[in-house]
């Protein structure tokens, strides 16, 4: 291939040839957006459910295509965490379908008064939800982001235009058709929810460009593709930094509720963004507490790169380096330290975290409490698993990413942060003195 080409589908095609289709996507996304911004609430209610009952009868459909991303991934060497994300199964199928049900079941985000008041001139003034517009989301491997971002942006009534990663190629494929055939039921327009329709890395250049088109770009993925969309993008960005997530184990925490949680903050699935890199564990517990918690976490399979406190105390862990303390591992490891107390706890993760997730583990409500003010991250948790970091589990329905930004959301990006506002002026003839 030379750099004047690029893939479209199967297909070579020049980089001219690319960017009106990306464009072509761009304006059919733009005519979709003004239809869904009026549309009837039941209307895209029913796209919703019927794009679930979609995804359970293509259910063998959806695992072959699913089965052809596997095979790539497993010829390039993809870790066993990453081919985790990568997988569908069955139990998953259903997971993505009762998460669009649960997107259908929520208040209708559009067209919400957020606040009215009335001026000494008479003015009314109203401030009322409206969605963003279009929404170009990209994404890596995992294949159900195809499935909550398409069905956050419909609910929000936002287009999509999505651009998933190479190794989900088909799988993303086949829950797209699923989506659109929601659509097609109910008469909405099936470039409501789009995607970009190759791997090549090209497509993405022009997309962060395509500012006449797209009003908003989610990145969700890891930091080589945020800084390439936050450095390029000339369209405003909603930014999933990776989730480099700490769990604090505090003087006063209870044992056996801390050995619970490191665990399932660890390995509950170590390639989702929530899980826990980083352990610290206060000096005066870690004689008596590191060891069980460590015995948990090794037998499960877990390699654990400690500092030199704990390679004294635990033989099964080796040195850390200076990088672990700032690695996102999505893997099963864990690099461990012992702090000198909640400050010194606090200074680690402002220093290394990504301002995502923290946890802290402790019965003393006070030493919470400060924690839970202090730690700047978009999600802090006291005495829960850093697992918890995800929009179903906040009662969203599904995310389309956990923003670690602070404009224009932040936390789990659900359908009500996909809208903005305007205002509503109403009057009776006045005009301005």
């Amino acid at each position: 291939m030379t750099a004047d080409s690029a893939v479209l589908g199967n297909e070579k095609t020049d980089v001219g040839d690319l960017r009106a289709e990306m464009e072509r996507l761009g304006r059919a996304a733009r005519a979709a957006a003004a239809e869904l911004a009026h549309a009837d609430p039941g209307t895209k209610t029913r796209a919703l459910e019927a794009a679930a009952e979609t995804l359970r009868r293509r259910v063998a459909d959806l695992l072959t295509a699913n089965a052809k991303d596997m095979e790539a991934a497993r010829a390039k060497g993809l870790s066993s965490a990453m081919l985790d994300r990568l997988a569908l199964d069955p139990a998953r199928v259903e997971a993505m379908a009762e998460g669009l049900e649960a997107i259908a079941r929520f208040p209708d985000p559009v067209g919400r008064v957020l606040a009215e008041w009335e001026r000494p001139n008479g003015l009314k003034i109203a401030r009322v939800s409206v969605p963003l517009g279009v929404i170009a989301i990209i994404y890596e491997s995992r294949p159900n982001v195809t499935s909550d971002a398409g069905g956050l942006c419909l609910k929000s009534g936002n287009a999509a235009i999505l651009r998933g990663g190479s190794e989900s190629f088909h799988s993303s494929a086949a829950i797209l058709e699923c989506l659109q055939a929601g659509l097609r039921q109910v008469g909405l327009p099936e470039a409501a929810i789009q995607r970009v329709p190759t791997s090549d890395r090209a497509a993405v250049g022009i997309l962060l460009t395509m500012n006449d088109f797209v009003d908003i770009i989610v990145p969700r993925g890891g930091r080589g593709l945020i800084e390439r969309v936050q450095n390029e993008s000339r369209i405003p960005v909603i930014a999933h930094l990776e989730g480099l997530c700490h769990t604090y184990v505090h003087a006063a925490a209870d044992p056996e509720m801390a050995r619970r949680i490191v665990l399932n903050a660890k390995m509950r699935r170590t390639g989702v963004c929530g899980a826990t890199e980083t352990l610290l564990i206060d000096r005066a517990v870690a004689q008596d507490q590191l060891g069980p918690i460590l015995d948990d976490l090794v037998a499960a399979g877990c390699e654990i790169r400690g500092d030199e406190t704990v390679c004294r105390l635990e033989p099964r862990a080796v040195p850390a380096t200076p990088e672990d303390w700032d690695t996102e591992y999505l893997d099963a490891i864990l690099s461990v330290k012992v702090v000198d107390g909640l400050d010194s706890a606090i200074a680690h993760i402002e220093r290394h975290g990504s301002h995502h997730t923290e946890a802290i583990v402790t019965a003393d409500t006070a030493a919470a409490e400060a924690f839970l003010d202090r730690i700047d991250s978009a999600i802090v948790l006291h005495n829960a698993s850093t697992q918890y970091a995800d929009g179903g589990e906040f009662g969203m329905g599904a995310e389309i990413g956990i923003s670690t930004g602070r404009l224009h959301a932040r936390g789990p990006v659900g359908a009500e942060q996909l809208t903005t506002y305007k205002y509503l002026v109403r009057g009776a003839g006045q005009v301005r003195p």
